[in-house]
């Protein structure tokens, strides 16, 4: 009998062990992904408008002081701006408004390197709307302005870049889906003044237009796009790849020979072939590793499943990395804003690890991160918000990845009805969500 209660208490000791054991590593793996959250204010959610994943910027950090923009319930433009690790935002309504009906009219911020604020906001195929603030970390605009009145009449897709001499890019395409140019202007910060930079630098000839993306690093500017041959997304195709190692002037292929601009369909270098009709979506996410090396993530169909795949320059070579963590299969068709059961991704790389920013209807549309390391062959995934955030496409804040590996992404529960139409919801809170230390997969 004693012996019975002693096996009872050595057994019930060894699981109160094996529990707490448990218990800690799953508290040293989920404090891998802990997050906090800073609420900004409300914000329109009847599409998908403040979260587009072509915004670049929607978060941006200078000196240790965040600045956020977005569209609140009566469409105004707010700006909003803390210090970092603080809960609470400095936020401004703007007089301006925007089209907020239509999901393309996003808005782009930067701070330049002399601590003022750049806007530009509503554009699909309308005019340039721009406006910087009035003095150095200021949330006050001065009046709309034109950059350089050039080409600055049927605007969309609007970026800023912060390039490492302290200029800023501006890139929008100029003309209509399926027949539009890809512009690029340079603001040089002591005259307050832009050019032009490129007044063609990828030319859809009339026929076709360019979705791109890009990134900057020390080395240079790296550009990535897919062609889309008419306002249907189905007539999406390719990766198409430049860099320019002098701030925008001269391009050049991977294999370091030299562009002559504009870039056509005829000129670009493929870095990956796919084929229209293949569920390829529109724009690419970019980043390069510590070498420089491109990373270039996107989606399209495999065996008739869409899935997230990376295409990434090693040794002069192009590389297919892909996924299978999205399960259903779905088809793009169509023109207008769609909605669409997975996010376009952003992605990041820091020394061996490699990650991947989304959002899935599989994975009940929360935010999520699949990550892996140099191997590339298991691909971890976990969420990393609570909640829904509906339609959400990722936009984080690259200036503050950059200087401290901290991920800090731009959050709002969002609707986006196929086409262009509206859901009827109540406004929703924009945050900020935080994750200041990434998971790690260790080699064995």
């Amino acid at each position: 009998m004693n012996t019975m209660l002693n096996g009872k208490l050595n057994i019930n000791s060894f699981f109160v062990r094996a529990c707490l054991l448990l218990m800690l590593f799953s508290g040293l793996a989920s404090a891998q992904l802990k997050t906090s959250e800073s609420e900004v204010g409300l914000g329109w959610s009847n599409n998908s408008v403040n979260t587009v994943v072509f915004r670049n910027k929607a978060l941006t950090t200078f000196k240790n002081i965040q600045f956020t923009a977005y569209y609140n319930p009566e469409g105004k433009m707010v700006l909003a701006k803390r210090k970092l690790n603080s809960k609470k935002w400095e936020v401004v309504v703007t007089p301006f408004s925007g089209n907020v009906k239509d999901a393309h009219n996003d808005i782009s911020i930067a701070v330049d390197s002399k601590g003022f604020l750049h806007v530009s906001w509503d554009h699909h195929d309308t005019r340039l709307r721009y406006a910087r603030s009035t003095k150095p970390f200021s949330l006050e605009l001065g009046a709309e302005q034109a950059m350089t009145g050039t080409d600055e009449a049927k605007v969309t897709y609007p970026e800023f870049h912060n390039l490492p001499d302290g200029k800023l890019l501006f890139c929008y395409r100029s003309g209509a889906s399926g027949r539009g140019n890809m512009i690029m202007k340079s603001y040089e910060v002591h005259t307050q003044q832009w050019s032009v930079l490129q007044n063609k630098l990828i030319d859809g000839e009339n026929q076709r237009s360019a979705y791109w993306q890009m990134c900057v690093n020390e080395k240079g500017i790296y550009l990535s796009w897919v062609w889309r041959e008419s306002w249907d997304v189905s007539t999406n195709h390719d990766i198409c790849y430049a860099f320019s190692a002098d701030g925008g002037k001269t391009w050049q292929k991977s294999s370091g020979e030299k562009y002559n601009l504009p870039i056509t369909k005829a000129s670009a270098e493929i870095a990956w072939e796919i084929p229209q009709n293949s569920s390829l979506i529109n724009q690419t996410a970019m980043t390069t590793d510590a070498e420089g090396n491109p990373f270039i993530a996107t989606y399209w169909n495999n065996d008739g499943i869409p899935q997230y795949k990376v295409v990434c320059l090693k040794n002069g070579k192009w590389n297919l990395i892909n996924t299978d963590f999205h399960k259903n299969s779905f088809s793009l068709g169509g023109g207008g804003t769609k909605r669409i059961p997975i996010s376009r991704p952003k992605i990041v790389v820091d020394k061996s690890m490699l990650y991947l920013l989304f959002r899935d209807e599989e994975r009940a549309n929360k935010i999520t991160l699949a990550y892996t390391n140099s191997n590339q062959v298991n691909w971890q995934v976990e969420d990393i918000s609570s909640e829904s955030v509906g339609q959400w496409e990722p936009n984080f804040d690259n200036e503050l990845w950059m200087a401290k590996k901290q991920l800090h992404i731009f959050s709002q529960n969002v609707s986006q009805n196929d086409g262009e139409g509206l859901a009827k919801v109540a406004p929703q809170p924009v945050q900020v969500l935080e994750l200041n230390k990434l998971p790690l997969i260790r080699k064995k």
